[in-house]
């Protein structure tokens, strides 16, 4: 081997060393992950992001239990819900990053600096696979009310709120769109017709897409890459309107490589990675850069119901106890 190569190896191992590695909690898509880290290390290519990934009430749970000794530096990709939770428990570092200002005022937390920051929004949708409706004589369902009518029994799956953050997106909205009330007396009446509750929030949707359930209920960015790969589901908006949290990203409270995070939050906000977030999402946190999404279904935006973050960030432990007091003997087994 030459002077030069071994030279040369020695300044690649040099820099690799050099690397900053920061530990990333996420609950984005699995299938993302590579190109999110590819995206932002092209642009960082000092910083490594180390994913530790699960769905949204793991990831959560897992933060909330390692309060006294962190080992999460930043949170990307995590429910807002989830992130009003941990900054209620003073576990983020406030940080107001480059390009603040761009944000839609609804896709960052209303302190200054904001502890937390949004990335994109994730809107409840109903998959309903074609194939075995007909197979099964199941008129294709347009409210959430329908859902409950005795046709459907058996043939519904969605997401345990415990585990999955579209499952609680579901149940909050239902309980702002319905009352507290008659929100767990539509549960109750769901419920009846429900096969399964899955731990991920996009499973409803891949099982109805691969017809092992005609209807899941899931969300619209899943329902839309089925749809796109070829399955046989309608995507359906509920008259009523649809739940929606959006992903945001904050910077771990004690974390050891501040600098590096800080950088991470503000590629996070930045507009190319707004426009990486729109290959997926139709909503996203800065106004004029999201384009359509194929297999969107028209006027989703508008469906959106007048989300109380607050409400479900301060209820979130309740609803989810009363939950599974109601519930939890159809959650499939892990």
């Amino acid at each position: 081997m030459s002077i030069a190569l071994i030279g040369q190896l020695g300044v690649t191992q040099a820099f690799a060393q050099a690397k900053t590695q920061l530990t990333v909690y996420s609950a984005v898509e699995a299938d993302d992950l590579k190109k999110y880290k590819d995206r932002f290390e092209k642009a960082n290519p000092d910083i490594d992001i180390q994913w530790v990934r699960d769905s949204t009430g793991v990831v959560t749970a897992k933060l909330l239990a390692e309060k006294n000794n962190p080992q999460a530096d930043v949170v990307w990709g995590l429910a807002a819900t989830s992130l009003l939770l941990l900054k209620s428990e003073g576990m983020l570092e406030a940080y107001a990053p480059k390009g603040l200002e761009k944000l839609n005022a609804k896709f960052r937390d209303k302190s200054n600096p904001p502890a937390w920051v949004g990335m994109d929004a994730w809107v409840a949708a109903v998959c309903f696979n074609t194939v075995e409706g007909k197979k099964h004589n199941l008129p294709i369902p347009t409210s959430w009310q329908d859902l409950t009518k005795p046709v459907y029994k058996g043939h519904v799956v969605m997401p345990n709120p415990n585990s999955s953050g579209t499952g609680f997106l579901d149940v909050s909205s239902w309980l702002q769109i319905f009352g507290e009330q008659k929100g767990w007396a539509y549960m109750d009446g769901l419920h009846e017709n429900i096969a399964k509750y899955t731990h991920s929030g996009s499973a409803p949707c891949r099982e109805a897409a691969r017809g092992e359930y005609p209807i899941g209920i899931s969300f619209a960015f899943r329902a839309a890459r089925s749809k796109a790969e070829g399955a046989p589901i309608e995507i359906i908006i509920p008259s009523e309107g649809i739940g929606w949290d959006m992903e945001a990203a904050a910077i771990m409270k004690g974390t050891k490589k501040l600098d590096a995070a800080k950088r991470l939050i503000d590629w996070a906000v930045s507009e190319d990675a707004n426009r990486m977030y729109n290959e997926g999402y139709a909503v996203v946190a800065i106004d004029g850069i999201a384009k359509p999404v194929e297999h969107f279904p028209a006027g989703i935006v508008n469906a959106m119901i007048d989300n109380d973050f607050e409400f479900a960030a301060k209820n979130r432990t309740k609803i989810l106890a009363e939950w599974q007091k109601r519930y939890d003997g159809k959650t499939e087994k892990k």
